[in-house]
């Protein structure tokens, strides 16, 4: 089955020295959303289930002329906003995965699912820019579920999250069989993270001698009484598993009280209950944003300890900016001149 699409996504560059130039970045993308028929790239899907259609993202700026050095003095929670999808190339989804495998080198890939409230639009600027700000060009996998793109339709996103469950599972298991001989890792953020451990907890009653790479899961909008029961079966299928948490994210606060129960990307909960994992406490670092939960698009010292975890295997025990404060429990410092 062919099928003939095209996305494409703006990428501004991160409020970093190591990251002032301006770039275009591209990345492929599974997406379970329906076609809109609409002229413009970035509604090119819309907010209604699907069958599984796949292609390549190409991600540009906003040309601002003479007001560019603005744009590069102001916040970066703005500066997303100056992004823009230009273009989608629809494909096949066996041949997205076979150029996954001329891109990858001998890391493997990189599944990343983004959480609630995310248009494909908006998932494509944000998708581009984690992949800059973890630096997982040329291994990076976009995995679009239905999200309707509302503040307003939380528990409709939660309901298509669930329906997209089995086609994420099928998507990781078809990675780790083309992808064998090297590793998968699998990203995930806010609501997303919940997706993805229910399909990890799926991939492992299916498959349960499959063996993926690192998990990181960045602000999960999961119970963490319900992560910490799942855990036992989802942690022999793969390499790590860590948690980022942090004190001051709104979403997750109010996700806190409309759900009943504490959050898993909250900071304070009682991690000895879930000892195999590395928790990474974001509390003391700077807030790059006005809700606290986009840190892993915004934050350069998140994005530097997801690259030494990603691309370099280290264990937090290795990796630079970490301070222990538990058997499983670390806190991420801001770099000098962050």
């Amino acid at each position: 089955m062919t099928i003939i699409l095209c996305a494409s996504v703006c990428v501004l560059p991160l409020p970093s020295e190591a990251q002032t130039e301006i770039q275009t970045l591209e990345f492929p993308y599974f997406t379970l959303r329906n076609r809109t028929e609409s002229p413009e790239p970035g509604e090119a899907y819309g907010d209604e289930r699907s069958d599984l259609k796949a292609g390549h993202c190409r991600v540009g700026e906003l040309d601002l002329g003479v007001l560019s050095p603005f744009a590069k003095a102001a916040p970066a929670f703005m500066r997303e906003e100056l992004l823009r999808v230009q273009d989608i190339r629809e494909m096949d989804p066996a041949a997205v995965l076979d150029g996954l495998e001329t891109t990858t080198g001998a890391r493997g890939p990189a599944i990343y699912v983004h959480g609630y409230y995310i248009s494909f639009e908006k998932g494509c600027r944000r998708a581009a820019l984690l992949q800059q700000n973890a630096g997982l060009e040329g291994r990076f996998l976009w995995f679009s579920w239905p999200s309707d793109g509302s503040v307003a339709y939380y528990t409709h996103d939660e309901a298509d999250l669930y329906w997209s469950v089995p086609d994420l599972a099928d998507t990781i298991i078809e990675l780790e069989q083309r992808f064998s001989a090297k590793t998968v890792d699998v990203i995930a953020h806010s609501l997303g993270a919940r997706g993805v451990v229910l399909a990890l907890y799926e991939v492992a009653n299916r498959q349960p001698d499959i063996r993926l790479g690192r998990v990181a899961l960045l602000a999960p909008d999961m119970d963490f009484e319900i992560f910490a029961r799942m855990l036992p079966r989802i942690e022999p299928i793969v390499d790590s598993i860590t948690v980022y948490a942090a004190s001051g994210d709104k979403p997750l606060a109010l996700s806190k009280q409309f759900h009943g129960y504490p959050r898993l990307g909250e900071s304070g909960n009682d991690v000895s209950k879930i000892g195999s994992v590395e928790v990474i406490d974001l509390s003391d670092l700077p807030s790059e944003s006005p809700t606290g939960h986009l840190y892993h698009i915004y934050s350069p010292a998140v994005g530097e300890d997801l690259r030494q975890l990603l691309n370099e295997r280290k264990p937090a025990s290795e990796r630079s900016g970490l301070a222990s404060e538990g058997n499983n429990l670390w806190q991420l410092k801001s770099a000098e001149g962050d």
